[in-house]
């Protein structure tokens, strides 16, 4: 009975391989060059300055770049004292100028972030346009849910016959002696093994990013009723073209750092539409750290801080959806974590070329 059903997942999994494999090696490679993205791109933007030996003085530096910032919506400053001051312009651009000065140093790693940029566009939505990125994100959440089969039916079929130290050696350690078919085999059959539960892992965390239905399971786990789909929403607004009041900026930013000590970089957002409340990201560690990261939204005429938003003040089923995205990179454990996922996907993209490799030869076997 278990040798038909087995018979039976061996021939799903070969024609899900071979019908989806080529999206899957898609996406793992473009995973790969994701998996370290932060690092390369703030070594490639290579500012190192002299310390600074002033507080940062948001109202200052807007005032003297003023002309520049058509169209920002944010600035962000750090603790280390020879990193610069970056003012955001939505996801689109970067613009970094010295923290006392104000001089301007550029977009930094331009092409690397428009790099990284297009290679996200690709893992999420085949790099479609506008309303296409609908259909590109369907496909690419096919191919995960496919993949997330493979791992699963994979373990099935890799389940040995006979249980013997010899038989399990064979297919869980790699042989270095083989070649042509009974290499790929070997090879397919021990990554499989080894990095199956992280596969399996970022597969699963892909699938609640990408599909509702797995979205909405996370919060009903959690015994929650499942957030209402998110609309499209308006554009990013920026800052008006003309010069605009930054009155209380400087008081409201001391009042963030003086109550979050050791914190790393706060995010500032502009407000939009003549708004009085400042809203500022406060973070503790990398952004990979949803757990060190609160929101401090501050009355800019008072300096009163009018609401502080936890990560242990959400509720479960938030918190869960919250780590999901960072977890999906590797992020969240770190170095540690974005090296696991990033040898994970190297391991995906060797099981999709050897699974096709060997659906190949039993191919051109049955042709005769």
């Amino acid at each position: 009975m278990f040798q038909r059903i087995r018979k039976l997942v061996f021939w799903a999994h070969l024609v899900a391989g071979v019908s989806a494999g080529l999206l899957i090696l898609m996406m793992a490679s473009t995973g790969v060059l994701l998996s370290f993205e932060r690092q390369i791109t703030e070594a490639t933007d290579g500012f190192k300055l002299e310390p600074a030996t002033k507080p940062a003085n948001p109202e200052g530096l807007v005032s003297l770049r003023q002309s520049d910032l058509k169209g920002a919506t944010g600035l962000m400053v750090f603790s280390d004292a020879t990193q610069p001051a970056a003012f955001q312009f939505g996801k689109e651009k970067t613009l970094f100028v010295h923290p006392e000065t104000g001089v301007v140093l550029g977009e930094g790693a331009k092409k690397t972030r428009a790099f990284f940029q297009f290679v996200t566009g690709l893992h999420r939505w085949l790099a479609m346009k506008s309303d296409s990125q609908e259909l590109g994100k369907n496909i690419t959440s096919a191919a995960a849910l496919v993949f997330f089969f493979l791992i699963l039916s994979g373990l099935v079929i890799w389940i040995p016959k006979r249980w013997t130290r010899q038989g399990v050696k064979v297919i869980a350690t790699f042989q270095r002696q083989l070649k042509g078919r009974a290499r790929d085999w070997n090879w397919h059959n021990v990554l499989g093994i080894w990095f199956a539960l992280p596969l399996l892992v970022i597969t699963s965390t892909g699938l609640v990013i990408g599909y509702p239905w797995a979205n909405n399971l996370v919060f009903r786990l959690a015994g929650e009723n499942p957030p209402p789909p998110k609309g499209k929403g308006a554009p990013p607004g920026g800052m008006a073209s003309a010069a605009i009041s930054t009155t209380g900026w400087n008081a409201a930013f001391a009042t963030v750092q003086g109550r979050s000590p050791g914190w790393q970089s706060i995010q500032f957002q502009f407000p939009q539409g003549g708004g009085k409340e400042g809203v500022f990201q406060v973070f503790h560690s990398h952004r990979g750290r949803p757990d060190l990261r609160q929101v401090v939204t501050v009355d800019l005429a008072s300096g009163e801080v009018r609401k502080v938003e936890r990560f242990e003040d959400q509720s479960a089923g938030r918190r869960w959806r919250t780590w999901i995205r960072w977890i999906h990179t590797g992020e969240a454990g770190g170095w540690a974590g974005q090296l696991l996922a990033g040898l994970s996907a190297v391991a995906a993209i060797t099981l999709v070329w050897t699974g096709l490799a060997l659906a190949w030869r039993r191919w051109r076997r049955s042709r005769g």
